[in-house]
């Protein structure tokens, strides 16, 4: 049984056109998986839910297991592909309001995160609620020298340092980074930090079946062997050069033939808000792949009904230099029936009976209709439902789809030159050594 299922009949693409691509896509095809054991190249992720290293993982579930029997809270540090995967797998497959669940109801840590912004606000929010809470710190950065994570870092060791004294605090911080160089692997081996791998073939952004996101995601207690096997079933079945059979090159390829028709803006939309953050993942994957040589179609993101009330307008009747692409979610395990009132003050008896899925879905069926009528094409893509093997299908769907559709608009999906670029101009006026000019 397929768990992703596409569907462009609102696309207003035809078969004729996506064709079109099918010797373009068979050749990326063939590049990418010539590439797939270089490592030296940044295409490490298409092999990994059949090829990971077993004993680190074995690792990352024995240091959950520890973080959960002594700590409160566990709190990572980093930012972009260094958080937002964890967190998008975390909020898909946990209660809504899981940090705000009493111990015995959660009956996993916290998490937290820091490390994604420069504000002192945050931080001090952050340090207050932690309070005289069991804490544990995960930090992720490849170099160490990245300025959020580092400062973050810097003042959490500080912290776990004068609540637990020194060993201790040695004990309650885990450290993924690179293998072999850089400043908080150095650290973390002067230290003795339990240390994990970021693997030197797979970017920020494809990392969230690495440790980078392992560790986080097992320690608020979801299975990650079965989003590792939801991830290998995408890899088998998403592994055909044939366009015509593999849906993954479909919808880079619709997105691409969209594009060309100066639909530049692509909006990522779900129905489900346990889903936001992966939205957000989303947004990193695609652009920072593809936003380069002014070229790639600009990622946003909705969440609905409630962005209806915001961005609703915009959709249905502004410029029309957009598509949407909607998430479903096509089973749930949870009901809410609608009961009669007698006084119907709010007018609302005619939904006595029905379930609130059943309306939500009818609310999207008419939001498509109203869209698509609106000249907004529209790209349907349907899971079966939110667990763990559902959701790395759905990563590495998009993670492949990312890949191909960035090497048929002609960028290297890979790099982000781009981002160093505020880098060097914050050094500038911070004045670190080596940027003083």
């Amino acid at each position: 049984m397929k768990n992703i299922n596409i569907d462009l009949k609102n696309a207003g693409i035809s078969d004729k056109e996506i064709a079109e691509y099918k010797k373009q896509v068979a050749k990326i095809h063939e590049e990418l998986h010539e590439r797939v054991d270089d490592e030296n190249d940044f295409v490490g992720w298409l092999n990994l839910p059949s090829n990971y290293d077993k004993k680190e993982f074995d690792r990352i579930k024995k240091a959950a297991k520890k973080i959960k029997k002594e700590s409160d809270v566990l709190l990572v540090i980093g930012i972009g592909g260094s958080y937002l995967g964890a967190r998008a797998v975390i909020e898909s497959l946990t209660n809504t309001f899981y940090n705000l669940l009493p111990n015995k109801q959660r009956k996993f840590p916290q998490i937290l995160y820091a490390g994604n912004n420069l504000s002192p606000n945050y931080l001090n929010d952050l340090i207050h609620y932690i309070g005289d809470k069991d804490f544990s710190v995960n930090v992720i950065s490849k170099s160490g020298t990245t300025t959020e994570p580092g400062i973050a870092f810097r003042v959490f060791r500080e912290i776990l340092e004068n609540k637990y004294g020194i060993e201790e605090a040695r004990s309650r911080i885990y450290v993924t980074t690179d293998k072999e160089k850089g400043a908080l692997k150095t650290l973390s081996d002067s230290e003795g930090y339990e240390r994990f791998v970021i693997p030197d073939n797979i970017g920020g952004r494809y990392s969230v079946l690495t440790a980078v996101g392992l560790l986080p995601i097992a320690t608020a207690g979801i299975d990650i062997d079965k989003l590792m096997e939801g991830a290998r079933i995408a890899q088998e079945r998403y592994n055909d050069s044939d366009l015509k059979y593999n849906d993954c090159y479909r919808y880079a390829v619709a997105r691409n033939i969209l594009h060309k028709s100066n639909r530049n803006i692509e909006i990522l939309a779900n129905y489900e808000p346990k889903l936001h953050y992966f939205t957000e993942w989303w947004k990193q994957l695609f652009g920072e792949s593809e936003g380069k040589e002014n070229k790639g179609i600009f990622p946003a993101g909705v969440d609905l009904t409630t962005d209806l009330h915001s961005m609703g307008q915009y959709i249905q009747e502004g410029r029309r230099e957009l598509f949407e692409t909607v998430i479903s979610v096509k089973n749930t395990d949870s009901q809410v029936t609608i009961n009669v009132d007698e006084d119907n003050l709010d007018g609302l008896n005619y939904l006595v009976g029905k379930d609130l899925d059943f309306i939500n879905k009818k609310a999207m069926e008419g939001t498509i209709k109203a869209h698509v009528d609106g000249d907004v094409p529209n790209i349907k893509i349907e899971i079966d439902t939110l667990n763990e093997e559902c959701i790395g299908e759905m990563i590495y769907f998009f993670e492949k789809a990312c890949a191909v559709s960035g090497m048929i608009l002609g960028v290297n999906p890979f790099n982000q030159p781009g981002v160093e670029k505020y880098k060097t101009n914050m050094f500038k006026l911070l004045k670190k050594p080596g940027y003083e000019k």
